[in-house]
Formats: C-alpha cells, sequence, structure tokens
C-alpha cells in the first residue's frame, strides 16, 4: 500500500469521527461524512482548514 493512500485514509476516518462527535443531527451528519468522504483529498482539506468550525452552524 501506499503511503499516501494510508493518509487519506487515517485521516478519512479522523473527519468521519469528529463528524459523529458534532451536535448536530443525524441526517447532517450522514451529509457531511459523505460529502467528505466522496469528494476525497479535496473533501479532506475543506473539511479540516474550513467546514471543521464552521458546521454546526450551517445545520442549525
Amino acid at each position: 500500500m501506499s503511503i499516501i493512500y494510508i493518509i487519506g485514509l487515517v485521516l478519512s476516518v479522523l473527519a468521519v469521527l469528529d463528524i459523529c462527535k458534532k451536535p448536530i443531527s443525524v441526517g447532517a451528519k450522514v451529509i457531511s461524512s459523505v460529502v467528505v468522504l466522496l469528494l476525497s483529498w479535496i473533501g479532506l482539506a475543506i473539511y479540516f482548514l474550513y467546514a471543521k468550525n464552521h458546521l454546526t452552524e450551517w445545520f442549525k
């Protein structure tokens, strides 16, 4: 396995676990997780650089 693949896999798991800890509805958690996973590296970058701090206010 490539080291880049492993890094992407670990970051994806961390992002989904972080989304599951947020105080938002189950539907919002599913939508956010699917978007992050479908967009791969771009989704991870957007989540960790911007959306992580704004997710709860988006899904109020």
